[in-house]
């Protein structure tokens, strides 16, 4: 990784109040074992009612969406996962999208969702969230799928099989050493209070010093493939960023191998991380289509 310094004092000065809010929503930790491993979660608002469940990409983690959460938790269940091999959650010998959906649909169990949950994925998430939709699918009250391009290894895939990035983790003598080391894969404009918090929550203490949260082993797993997109019994809806990494023709294959039934939302002005750069569009764009789904009936596949 290339340094970059994460956000000058000025920058962080005045986060606007829906930020500081949002973080200041205290979120219920929780952890459940799943096929050996303790997977980390964090939830906001209350148990016994329908949800989501938030899952992150790769080498990224549950906190990423703590600005997020809390801004659909309103009549929801919202639960943040750590997969397994980032953030908090164990590590383990090896690493599937098999697993990691069991997984996402065991924390949304454990969390308190009320009924058929829906996972929504990001990136390398969306791989998740369509593997779960394939083994679960009838457990399932839909999936979101945000800039995941299923024909090819995400970005930060791409950046650890070419040895640009995720390689054996650094450690930095300090704390502020490694948060000013931390950028996206690819990388890309940001707001700033959002980066800080990000990089903030991606580090941890260890020996030496600072390094990060992830296993570099993550990476080693297969690609998603369009099979992913084949078969599915339930909703599913793919959010485009408008300035991401999914190409045109890509949706379209994704459109068309879901029977050209789910909708395709674009983020304007968002780049592949959007909850990065356009996380009230983001949140938006969910609530619209929660809303839709509360009060319609899912489309039938001729």
């Amino acid at each position: 990784m290339s340094h970059v310094t994460v956000a000058a004092a000025a920058e962080l000065a005045d986060p606007p109040a829906w930020f500081t809010a949002a973080l200041a929503t205290s979120a219920q930790e929780g952890c459940v074992p799943v096929d050996g491993a303790s997977i980390r979660y964090r939830a906001w608002g209350t148990a016994g009612t329908g949800g989501l469940v938030l899952v992150h990409g790769g080498a990224a983690h549950a906190r990423w969406w703590d600005h997020v959460g809390p801004l659909l938790a309103a009549e929801r269940r919202i639960v943040a996962v750590d997969l397994s091999g980032h953030g908090d959650s164990d590590r383990r010998a090896g690493y599937s999208l098999d697993g990691w959906a069991r997984e996402a649909v065991a924390v949304a169990d454990a969390a308190g969702i009320a009924g058929p949950p829906i996972i929504l994925g990001h990136s390398m998430g969306g791989f998740v969230a369509l593997r779960a939709a394939g083994m679960f699918g009838t457990r399932l009250e839909g999936i979101v799928v945000v800039d995941s391009p299923v024909r090819e290894f995400t970005p930060e895939d791409q950046a650890a099989r070419q040895q640009r990035a995720f390689g054996p983790l650094r450690v930095y003598p300090t704390r502020q050493a490694a948060i000013g080391r931390f950028h996206p894969i690819p990388d890309q404009p940001t707001l700033p209070y959002v980066l800080q918090h990000v990089a903030e929550t991606s580090i941890r203490a260890v020996d030496g010093g600072w390094s990060w949260k992830f296993d570099p082993a993550v990476f080693g797993r297969g690609q998603g493939t369009p099979q992913l997109l084949r078969q599915l019994d339930c909703r599913v809806a793919l959010f485009h960023a408008e300035h991401g990494i999914v190409p045109p023709q890509t949706t379209e294959l994704m459109y068309d191998s879901l029977g050209q039934l789910a909708p395709v939302i674009e983020i304007p002005a968002a780049g592949h991380h959007v909850m990065l750069d356009q996380p009230i569009a983001l949140v938006t764009g969910i609530r619209t289509l929660l809303a839709d789904w509360d009060h319609s009936h899912p489309a039938r596949r001729s």
